[in-house]
């Protein structure tokens, strides 16, 4: 109950006025000191989150303040006006415009990011879809340039890790976002991508190379959706992340869980899932550090 109290209290009023003293001896507001102490990347898009978070929970904070994280893409610019007239920031302070700007812009372009990586996901293969159909026969081309798929419906595709004769079965979990995955890896790393698919066929420790993608498309997605990208994201792009940007940190997982199966040796490839969820965990670990860059680049 004490501690209740004075929580309510702290964020209420004692922090008030601490933070009327702070501006008073350095003439700058919190919000300034804190885009001024913070480095550009995750670190300081975070803690502006977390600022701005903490005002929501305070009564007297107005609504601009409230609702500056939650602002569209659009809404950036004036969002980021109010926010200087109503903090009685000087508007020809460009600086603290164009920091600020840049985290808004982090913050509201994640979110778009995850609803195009959703949109993307349930969009199911759809083997009448001639684009469709189009990315595929890329794949099979890109992965197995001298040898020619001699029919659509062909247990060749187990070639390439697929489970059966018709990849369009694989694909039901992630939908069209596993087969652009595939394609992209393909597409940008390709040398990489052929010397993955070797490794793949490896008589002991091998595994299936397009549903072992397909699931590490999964895992990138959960990351995204759960916000354990953010981080990385950040960091990796000052402004809009975009679809290339989750592209990129895929190809990362496929490259690093190759290295992380092979380093392992696991007993045969029914410890799978054992194997998969370590990795993940790993891959968690290293997303806590507001500092991590994960791509191969």
């Amino acid at each position: 109950m004490l501690m209740y109290l004075w929580g309510f209290l702290y964020n209420n009023y004692v922090r008030f006025w601490l933070k009327w003293i702070l501006r008073l001896l350095t003439r700058k507001c919190e919000l300034q000191r804190l885009l001024d102490g913070s480095e550009a990347g995750a670190q300081r898009t975070l803690s502006i989150v977390v600022r701005f978070l903490m005002e929501s929970f305070t009564v007297l904070t107005p609504q601009v303040l409230r609702n500056a994280v939650h602002v569209e893409e659009a809404e950036v610019e004036k969002c980021v006006r109010d926010v200087m007239k109503e903090k009685k920031i000087e508007q020809k302070d460009t600086r603290f415009k164009t920091n600020l700007c840049i985290s808004l812009l982090q913050i509201s372009g994640y979110k778009k990011l995850y609803l195009n990586v959703e949109n993307l996901r349930k969009v199911p293969y759809d083997s009448s879809n001639e684009e469709h159909e189009e990315q595929l026969i890329e794949l099979w081309n890109l992965l197995m340039p001298h040898e020619n798929l001699k029919a659509r419906i062909s247990k060749q595709w187990c070639d390439i890790g697929f489970q059966g004769d018709d990849p369009k079965t694989d694909f039901r979990g992630m939908g069209l976002l596993g087969l652009v995955n595939l394609v992209y890896f393909s597409k940008h790393y390709t040398d990489e991508a052929r010397q993955i698919l070797s490794h793949s066929n490896h008589p002991k420790l091998g595994y299936s190379y397009a549903i072992v993608g397909i699931n590490l498309t999964e895992m990138a997605y959960s990351l995204l959706k759960n916000g354990a990208l953010k981080s990385h994201l950040y960091d990796v792009v000052s402004g809009l992340p975009q679809m290339e940007h989750f592209h990129q940190f895929y190809c990362y997982l496929v490259y690093e869980f190759d290295k992380f199966w092979f380093e392992e040796e696991p007993e045969s490839i029914m410890h799978f899932n054992y194997y998969r969820e370590k990795f993940h965990e790993k891959i968690k670990r290293l997303l806590l550090d507001c500092n991590v860059v994960l791509t191969l680049q």
